[in-house]
């Protein structure tokens, strides 16, 4: 088992990477062997067979046994004998020069008798050899740096050649397994995520993105677009549209606007229509009768936001008195599109202006039809000092 110099867990004996984070297993150490067993010291052993005869006078062995002699028992081959050590040559003096002295010649050697045969004996039984004793822990000297031991985790279970092979290079690995015994290449891939159905992708729908990434401007966005529809669905209704312009009116500016052109059903001799819209109030439109109306044309269509009527024959309240005045009328408010509509004006018995608010859009004409007056008697008109009409600015 290989353990891992990063981690510590331990891998198989051919491994090149570790399973657990993938660092490469070439630099770890080899676990330990155990040292071998102290030689046998071995002696001279004595020859286990008999011994080889003796060379004859020949130089080589006899063929055959000499007659009468007992054979021999077979078995192993003996140990060869060591050799006795040689000793120095020593140096010899120097000779006499002169001839050498005649010597006798020498006789011929025996042969020596052949040695009697020997009983086979067992070989000895070896030993065994002591076991190898581990060092003794001894203490760490000051400023002598130690390698860190690493935690060796025993393997839960032998890697099996059964298991999914690596994407990389083909390399079964284990089920537990990380990163590739072999080439170290991450097991564990990260699956894709699905492809977004097509009404997702459209923006700002996207649900798929980073944090910081403009969710929140897409939201505030989605809002506002949300509100505009209805606001913009809530004009196309009548009250909608009403309230809209009515706030404009009352937030935007006023400038007052003329007729172009103004007619009455009747008037009293030196007191005609035009007098009601001149600009003065001391001048009047006489009616002699209720029902009389007084008709007003525009050029071009206009938000009508109110009317003024000044009644009486003056604005002083001495002179006032003097003559009629309306104390009721009715509106008929004409639209560029042909539609008519209604207002009823009351209109109190005192000197000074009175108003009254429309919010009609695209008028093109008003007309006063007096209803109701008081202070008429014989040959007094119901007098009508100014009208004038508002325009949205």
């Amino acid at each position: 088992m290989r353990p891992c110099p990063a981690c510590g867990a331990g891998n198989r004996e051919d491994d090149e990477f570790c399973g657990n984070c993938g660092s490469y297993l070439g630099w770890s150490s080899r676990p330990p062997q155990s040292p071998p067993a102290a030689a046998e010291p071995t002696g001279p052993e004595e020859p286990v067979g008999p011994s080889e005869p003796a060379a004859g006078p020949t130089g080589r062995a006899p063929d055959a046994p000499a007659a009468g002699a007992a054979p021999q028992a077979a078995g192993p081959a003996p140990a060869p004998r060591p050799e006795p050590p040689v000793a120095p040559a020593r140096s010899r003096a120097p000779e006499p020069a002169g001839p050498p002295p005649a010597t006798p010649p020498a006789p011929a050697p025996e042969p020596p008798p052949p040695p009697p045969p020997q009983p086979v004996r067992p070989a000895p039984a070896r030993p065994e050899p002591p076991a190898a004793e581990e060092a003794p822990v001894v203490a760490v000297q000051p400023a002598e740096p130690i390698a860190r031991r690493p935690v060796v985790r025993p393997v839960a279970a032998e890697e099996s050649p059964d298991g999914p092979p690596c994407p990389a290079c083909g390399t079964p690995n284990l089920p537990e397994r990380r990163f590739c015994r072999r080439c170290a290449a991450p097991l564990r891939t990260r699956e894709q995520p699905k492809p977004l159905p097509w009404w997702r992708t459209v923006w700002p729908l996207r649900r798929r993105a980073r944090g910081g990434s403009g969710r929140m401007l897409r939201r505030i966005l989605l809002v506002l677009v949300v509100l505009g529809l209805l606001f913009t669905g809530f004009l196309f209704l009548p009250v909608g549209r009403y309230l809209f312009e009515d706030v404009r009116d009352k937030l935007g500016g006023t400038a007052e606007i003329g007729p172009s052109r103004t007619t009455a059903s009747a008037q009293v001799p030196g007191h005609p229509a035009a007098d009601a819209v001149d600009g003065v109030t001391n001048t009047y439109w006489g009616a002699p009768a209720l029902a009389s109306s007084l008709t007003c044309a525009f050029d071009k269509p206009f938000r009508l936001v109110g009317v003024t009527v000044h009644t009486g024959v003056s604005k002083d309240p001495r002179e006032f008195r003097r003559g009629a005045r309306p104390t009721r009328a009715d509106l008929f408010i004409t639209t560029a599109d042909g539609e008519v509509r209604r207002k009823a004006m009351p209109l109190a018995d005192k000197p000074g202006p009175q108003t009254i608010r429309t919010g009609i859009s695209d008028v093109v004409s008003v007309r006063i039809v007096l209803r109701d007056a008081s202070g008429q008697g014989e040959g007094r008109p119901v007098a009508v000092g100014e009208v004038e009409f508002y325009k949205r600015t």
